[in-house]
């Protein structure tokens, strides 16, 4: 009983999701426990940390020279090592520093996207370890969101889940505890803000920040017209006709049009897994339907046009913000049920 006391007290079990856009930390026995942007704010040419998360996140756009704000991950990967490195370390401090312990060994399983290379996959391991994690070990994306999204992974049935996130869109259909058929493509939320940043230059001759495509996204934004009547929506940014800051009211009409290519590109990575998908499970599919989960699965319509280029059932999980992070804690809460 006692090494079972002392080993609950040195260790903490972690399940990482490691995002473009958020990460989230969920910790064995208490449920998640932390949510923030992937963002870190270091002053130059030092390195030093002056911000990790939402403050880091306010930043953006806003900073003098000597000061930046970094998203060190993009397309669900690492761009950055030593600001990833130095994230990792603040939120896996923030949740271990509970224990009221100098050096408790965190255990963690992080969730990456399915189409990483070996050298991105190491590049993650490593980071997680010189964070402080003493054992790592990674779970592919899709399979942590059917996990959280509580489909019936270890049985002969075919489970398809379409995870769409911040940097990337990961496409698996599941049986039997394993991936039968994936894909995963670099598009996903970050892509539709920029196709909303690019549609407003192009056809109004304004440039607007990530920030501002991302609230619009979230307001007016749809993938199919969903709208009882046209929305619209007033924004400012920066004339690069006038050459001065102006505003510009956009409609929902537009930001669909907008989106339409993002839209369609990971329609097309569904699309292609069912292409390659066996008879059998196409079966199952057919009946159970798709699965969509991740943040972009919250644009209005996204279900709709699915439906539409499938010919299949399709719904959006609960939470979907919290799937793959629930997914490997649920993991965790598997791997280390027998170690305490």
């Amino acid at each position: 009983m006692v090494w079972r006391w002392l080993d609950h007290w040195l260790n903490v079990d972690l399940g990482i999701d490691l995002g473009t856009a958020n990460s989230l930390v969920y910790v064995r026995g208490e449920g998640i426990v932390l949510v923030a942007p992937s963002v870190v704010a270091v002053k130059k040419p030092e390195g030093e940390v002056l911000a990790v998360g939402n403050d880091a996140k306010e930043m953006i756009g806003k900073t003098p020279e000597n000061i930046v704000a970094i998203r060190p991950l993009r397309d669900g990967v690492i761009a950055d090592f030593d600001i990833t490195e130095k994230m990792l370390k603040y939120f896996i401090g923030k949740v271990v520093k509970r224990k009221g312990l100098l050096a408790p060994r965190a255990r963690a399983v992080i969730g990456v996207p399915s189409g990483i290379t070996e050298v991105e996959r190491r590049a993650v391991v490593d980071a997680a370890y010189k964070s402080g994690c003493k054992e790592v070990e990674l779970i592919s994306e899709p399979m942590a969101a059917a996990i959280g999204a509580d489909l019936p992974i270890d049985e002969p049935i075919g489970n398809m889940i379409a995870d769409i996130g911040g940097g990337t869109t990961e496409v698996a259909v599941i049986s039997l505890g394993g991936i039968v058929v994936q894909e995963s493509i670099r598009v996903a939320g970050d892509e539709m803000d920029s196709a909303i940043v690019s549609y407003i230059k192009k056809h109004h001759d304004m440039e607007i920040s990530l920030k501002a495509s991302e609230i619009v996204k979230i307001q007016i934004g749809s993938a199919a017209p969903v709208f009882d009547e046209e929305k619209k929506m007033l924004i400012r940014g920066y004339n690069i006709v006038k050459r001065l800051p102006g505003e510009l009211e956009i409609s929902s009409d537009e930001v669909r049009r907008a989106l339409n290519p993002p839209v369609e590109a990971i329609i097309g990575a569904i699309l292609r897994t069912l292409e390659r998908t066996p008879p059998d499970l196409s079966e199952d599919i057919v009946s159970k339907g798709i699965v969509l989960t991740g943040g972009g699965s919250l644009l209005r319509g996204l279900d709709i046009r699915v439906r539409e280029a499938t010919g299949v059932p399709v719904s959006v999980s609960d939470d979907p913000l919290t799937t793959v992070v629930k997914g490997t804690g649920k993991y965790v809460e598997f791997k280390y049920r027998n170690q305490r």
